[in-house]
């Protein structure tokens, strides 16, 4: 098991998590690419009982592509988003993969909602993509933590 620390921009919030191995996709949806006011977000599926927070959190709630619930923790104070977690899966949330202090081990091992990647942006050929979101994505990424 390996911990890996990060927080928000002004340091209001830190947090820890403990897992085996860090897992982290590239979601290219128009929510993701809002938020980070990037091309792309990082995610990092973890079971929340695997991570531990400090700090003043806000939730934002809104609603997916895929048409469920999405709650969207933040700093209060900066507005970094933290972590997000489903409706669906409320044991598990998705990690912001640029909140950790250290993201030079960041890759992505899938590619999801590629139907609204930006056109510049040359994805690798041999990482999996999937147009929209796995079918089941919350087995998906319980099979992606499992494997690891």
């Amino acid at each position: 098991m390996m911990t890996y620390c990060g927080g928000c921009q002004c340091g209001a919030v830190r947090f820890s998590i403990t897992v085996p191995e860090l897992i982290v996709y590239a979601c290219h949806c128009q929510d993701c690419q809002k938020h980070t006011t990037s091309a792309c977000a990082l995610s990092i599926p973890v079971a929340i009982s695997a991570l531990e927070i400090e700090g003043p959190l806000s939730i934002f709630s809104r609603e997916t592509d895929s048409g469920t619930t999405t709650d969207c923790h933040f700093c209060s104070t900066c507005g970094t988003r933290i972590y997000h977690q489903s409706a669906r899966s409320r044991d598990m949330v998705t990690l912001k993969g640029g909140t950790l202090d250290d993201t030079r081990m960041l890759v992505p091992v899938a590619h999801l909602w590629v139907s609204r990647k930006q056109s510049w942006m040359q994805l690798p050929d041999d990482v999996p993509q999937f147009e929209t979101q796995p079918d089941d994505l919350k087995a998906w990424r319980a099979g992606l933590i499992s494997a690891s």
